[in-house]
């Protein structure tokens, strides 16, 4: 599968386009570079003394219990704050959440998505984040620093690219015969809570790619190490690695259930437009509903529907092909098994036929008197007659042996026959 960070937009680097979701938007060109440590992008936190420690100290101490969130306006910039689940600061109107919800976000580690009058609540992967019309809260305790650095830097070159945007209709709509165009630009212009959303299935796609790409480059090592010997370690680390890759599959399979949940009801999509519903409530209109234009939310789960169910079924595959790798390793170790144990009875066979003839032989070899080792004939024939029960003996165990195997194989074809029947 070709990675979605890895599509980009034929204009150039400057156009890069990482989603498929932007795809079917035109690129905005970039009139200069990017940086993520400008002024008005990255607060700058203020320089530590050794004096600021102890209070640190303390504020640690103080917020203890509480959830550290890291919080994005629509203007780019970023605070952090501490928000306590188990109180009722997070069911007022300043978030719109349930005491259920609120349960599920602190404790449940199952991927969702719910829906609220003014609030989105995203638990994809280890991903936990609220979603508003002006603003994304992201729990910092749920995501590693690589995963949410990424997504931060998608929320902040979202809103640079819209503030691009809105800079060239505004130029459209001065320039002489450019209202179409003006109009266009208009158009394309998404409120925030899209770019919000865009974002953070972003960050999981990336983010799951990046596991299963890890897992897979795992994979592979051990199955080329299985191709020129099979062994018990190796075996064993394979099975590890396949309940690693059955648990990835499982949590993919959530987040695919949890987009598709969305989809599959146009009420949910038509919630999902939170500044349609804030500027309906201002004005007294109706907000939006399944019977509206939902054609930017659809697009936009529609296209990481995809991405997710491409990941899902290549986690399934490279599962199938490690499960189907262990099937075959077992059958051969239990056919090398079963020879082992057929020539440790063969050899059990043969010394038997061994002692068999030399009983006989005993009684010429004892310290006795006897007419046999006095005549010529004695010895050849006392040899001899111990050949010959050590050959006989040797054989009928041999035939034994034979009958027993052919009967075990008769009766599986005999078992598997009347299972077919």
């Amino acid at each position: 599968m070709v990675s979605l960070a890895a599509r980009t937009c034929p204009l150039g680097r400057d156009h890069l386009i990482r989603l498929p979701y932007r795809l079917w938007l035109p690129a905005v060109p970039h009139r200069g570079a990017f940086s993520l440590a400008s002024p008005d992008l990255t607060p700058h936190p203020p320089r530590r003394s050794r004096w600021s420690a102890a209070s640190s100290s303390a504020s640690t101490a103080t917020n203890l219990g509480r959830l550290r969130c890291t919080e994005v306006d629509e203007h780019g910039a970023i605070t952090t704050r501490y928000v306590s689940p188990g109180t009722a600061e997070m069911t007022t109107a300043l978030y719109g959440l349930t005491p259920r919800d609120v349960r599920k976000l602190a404790a449940s580690s199952l991927s969702h998505i719910r829906i609220r009058r003014s609030t989105v609540l995203l638990h994809l992967y280890h991903v936990k984040v609220l979603v508003q019309r002006d603003r994304i809260l992201l729990f910092d305790d749920s995501a590693s620093s690589a995963s949410r650095a990424g997504l931060l830097r998608e929320l902040q070159e979202g809103w640079l690219r819209q503030r691009e945007a809105a800079a060239a209709a505004a130029a459209a709509a001065e320039a002489p015969g450019e209202e179409a165009d003006a109009d266009l630009f208009q158009e394309q212009q998404l409120t925030f809570e899209f770019h919000a959303l865009e974002a953070v299935l972003n960050s999981v796609v990336s983010e799951l790619e990046g596991e299963l790409a890890a897992i897979r480059r795992s994979a592979e090592c051990i199955l080329r190490s299985l191709e020129e010997d099979v062994d018990r370690h190796t075996l064993i680390t394979l099975l590890g690695l396949s309940n690693e890759v059955a648990q990835f599959s499982q949590q993919a399979d959530l987040i695919l259930d949890a987009v598709e949940g969305v989809l599959d009801r146009d009420d949910h999509v038509a919630a999902l437009y939170l500044t349609a519903k804030a500027v309906a409530a201002e004005g007294g209109r109706a907000a939006m509903t399944e019977d509206d234009d939902l054609t930017v939310a659809e697009r936009l789960l529609g296209s990481y529907y995809i991405a997710y169910n491409e990941i899902v079924q290549e986690a399934q595959n490279l599962a199938s092909e490690i499960r189907n790798t262990q099937e075959s390793a077992s059958a051969m170790l239990d056919a090398t098994r079963n020879k082992m144990m057929l020539l440790d009875l063969q050899l059990r066979i043969g010394t038997l036929g061994l002692a068999s003839g030399s009983f006989f032989a005993a009684f010429y070899g004892m310290n006795i008197n006897s007419f046999i080792g006095e005549t010529l004939w004695g010895f050849p024939a006392v040899s001899g007659t111990s050949a010959v029960l050590a050959a006989a003996a040797l054989a009928y165990m041999l035939g034994v042996l034979r009958k027993l195997v052919r009967v075990k194989m008769k009766g599986h074809g005999e078992g598997a026959s009347s299972m077919l029947g």
